[in-house]
Order: C-alpha cells, then structure tokens, then sequence
C-alpha cells in the first residue's frame, strides 16, 4: 500500500529559531515546511489530550490527521477570541475556508487575533495558540504536500467545521451571562456536534480505510454511521461537562424546547438548586452520549485486529469519555464551583489497561464496562 507524503519530509530543515514554551517561533521561509517535530510539538501545546491519540496513531495517518486539527484548531481560535468582533471573526473564517478549499492564494495576516488583548485571559487566545495563528500559512502550505485524495477529505471536513462555528457565532455571538441564548431544539443540538465532531468521524474512517485497510471486507456504511457517532459522543461529552462554563457566557447548548417542558428557563440554569428539576432532561442527554460512544466502541472493535495502533487511538478518547460521563452522573452540574474532569492518573490508568488488554482480548471486552464505574 502506497501511502500519500506526510506533512513533512525528511530532507527539509528548519532554521535556527528561538523557542519559546517548547515551540519554535522563528520565521520560516516560505519554501519551507515546519519538520514533523515542530509540528508535534506546536500540536502537544495546543491539546494535550489529543496530543496522546495523534502520537499512538500509526505514520501513514498520523501526520493528514495532525495537520487537519492544527487547521480545524487555528480556526476554533479564530472563532472563541472574543476580544475581536463577531463581524471581524467571521469575515476572518470566511477568508481561511477560501485558502483551505484552495479558492484563493493571499497571505493571511491574523494580527488582529494575535495582538489582542482583554482583562478576560479566556477571551484572548493562549500563547501557543497564538504562534500557531502567527504560522497559518506554513500550516496552509503543508496541504499542497499531501495526496490529491487525502488532501480533499481534509478540506472537506474543514469545510463542515467551519461551518458549524460560523454557525456558532451567528447564534452565541452576542451572548452573555445576563442573556443566556439557547439552541431551540434537539435537532440543533444533534446538527452541531454533527459539524464539528461528527464529520470528523467520517473523515477519520475515509482516512485510515484508505491507508491502513483499504481490502480488509467490512460493511464501510455502518463502519462511517458509527465514525460520526462517535464524534458526535465525544463532542456531547463536552458540552455537557461544559454547561457551567457556557451559561457563564451566555451559551446553552440544551434545548429551550425541553426546558421549557420542564418549567425551566437557560437562565435558571445558574441556580444550582434547580438541578432536581433538570436532572431528567441531563439524564437523558447523558445516556445518549454513552449510547453514541458504544456505537464508537462497536466502532473500535470492527476495526481489523492487526490495526493495534489504530485501535487504541480510537479506545482512549471513548474510554475517558465514558468515565467523564459516570462522573458527571454522581455530580450537581449547575455547580459551577467545580469542573467535572478525569485526572491524570486516571487517564494513565486507562491507557494502561488498554495496553495490557491488547494482548488479552477478554480484557479488552471489558474495558467499556470498566470505564464506567469511574
């Protein structure tokens, strides 16, 4: 099997830099593309959770898949600085989606999002996000070293993520605590992590199908249907532990309709003595982000046996989400005193047991069912 460029390739080097905070920040020339640990490294600041998948992932996919979430990340930082405008931030989008589609070719100067400034540090981005702006079109000019195919599943996922943050600052973009906004109904719900989890399901199967089992026989319909499940369950995972956060923001991600049905309004949500009366409506988004991560988990295991790597990519996140899931069950989550999150060593126990499972397969059965007694 012939696998496309990665993203860099051995014979490139990187001039002399400065590094700051682990990642480099010299100016590179535009013939020259940033190495693979530069890339690695930039990423590991940007999410270190992901960090952990992208590194078990196997080198035909690892680095389609890393720069994909560099862009995807550089264009979320795009839309959550909220010390810029909403008009400004989505012009901004606009313009990055033409050069990842390849539409247009000029330089993109994101100095408005790398300069600003706010007495809100959440507001601004993070210092490694910052040099990744400041990098966008080394980023940029990576795509043209990729296949032709790899290249269009990248823009095509990139496209749909945009899309749902575009979507995003359209609804919350002028949100705040003293005026929640809700989305209107679960079908918005399911659209949005649809856009921008979801679809990189899809994208992630398309991907690896292509380089790691292309001939292996599989059903690759239900294959993909679980893919997006699986985004969309990590994806409500995250909104869920979020809710806190968000209200604070003046952004509810549960259905106005539910609430309502429930004699609850978003902005009751900040009491945190109305969560008796949330609970079943929390209850139930919480059992259908687990059912989405069985299907995820139905999704690892369909995977070829001989795929470990691969294997343990997939396993990680949806383990941690599970047991980010029986926490939340045991948790008041409109208490906004404490954030609901798997520790460190949790997670190093996770992946231990996955490790040690893989050369047992009767453990490797159990480790769902495990992960949900967190």
């Amino acid at each position: 099997m012939t696998s496309s460029r990665t993203v860099a390739n051995s014979s490139e080097r990187m001039p002399t830099s400065v590094v700051v905070g682990g990642v480099s920040t010299a100016t590179v020339d535009s013939h020259e593309l940033p190495d693979t640990a530069t890339l690695f490294s930039l990423l590991k600041q940007v999410s270190r959770s992901f960090y952990l998948t992208l590194r078990i992932l196997p080198g035909e996919v690892r680095s389609q898949i890393g720069l994909a979430y560099l862009l995807a990340r550089a264009t979320d930082t795009v839309a959550d600085t909220r010390a810029v405008p909403v008009e400004s931030r989505l012009a901004t989008l606009a313009t990055l989606r033409a050069r990842i589609l390849g539409q247009t070719a000029g330089a993109i100067s994101l100095n408005l999002f790398t300069g600003s400034t706010s007495a809100d540090s959440a507001a601004v981005p993070s210092a490694a996000e910052q040099i990744l702006l400041q990098r966008i079109e080394e980023f940029l000019a990576c795509l043209r070293t990729v296949s032709d195919a790899d290249r269009q599943l990248i823009r095509a996922v990139l496209s749909i993520i945009i899309s749902g943050q575009e979507l995003d600052l359209q609804r919350f973009g002028r949100a705040q605590p003293g005026q929640i906004i809700a989305l209107a109904n679960e079908q918005e719900l399911d659209d949005y992590t649809f856009r921008v989890a979801g679809c990189v399901g899809e994208f992630w199967t398309r991907l690896c199908r292509a380089h790691l089992f292309p001939a292996t026989p599989l059903d690759e319909n239900l294959l993909i249907q679980n893919g997006i499940r699986f985004g969309k369950g990590l994806q409500l995972v995250n909104v869920l532990r979020d809710l806190p956060a968000d209200l604070r923001q003046g952004r509810c991600y549960l259905s106005e309709d539910r609430l309502a049905a429930l004699g609850l309004k978003p902005a009751d949500l900040l009491n945190m003595s109305n969560y008796e009366r949330l609970r079943p409506f929390f209850e139930f988004l919480l059992d259908l982000a687990q059912g989405h991560l069985e299907a995820g988990w139905q999704y690892t295991n369909s995977l070829p046996r001989r795929c470990r790597r691969l294997r343990l990519a997939c396993a990680w996140p949806i383990l941690i989400g599970v047991a980010t899931l029986s926490k939340l069950r045991h948790t008041n989550i409109l208490d906004g005193s404490q954030r609901v999150k798997i520790t460190r060593p949790e997670v190093r126990r996770i992946i231990g047991r996955s490790l040690l499972a893989q050369i047992w397969p009767p453990l490797w059965q159990r480790l769902f069912t495990r992960a949900k007694l967190v």
